[in-house]
């Protein structure tokens, strides 16, 4: 997902390569609201959302700080 940033209503698998915190179990879908245009570190994003639960509902919202390559998008 280098070539875009994360638009509005894009649906997101954030997983181990992205931020080690999302390894593993603890990866999750996640539908962006807002990607924040403050500058941080190269190819960083802090990203504002909801985490999609298995039926594709929103469970919590939350602000992730992840990888902008490591990012897959989900239909």
């Amino acid at each position: 997902m280098a070539e875009a940033l994360p638009q509005p209503g894009d649906v997101l698998y954030v997983g181990g390569a992205a931020s080690v915190q999302f390894q593993g179990e603890r990866s999750l879908t996640f539908r962006v609201i807002r990607v924040d245009p403050r500058i941080t570190y190269d190819g960083w994003l802090w990203i504002d959302g909801y985490v999609l639960g298995p039926a594709g509902d929103a469970t919590e919202r939350r602000v992730i700080f992840v990888r902008r390559e490591g990012l897959q998008k989900r239909p």
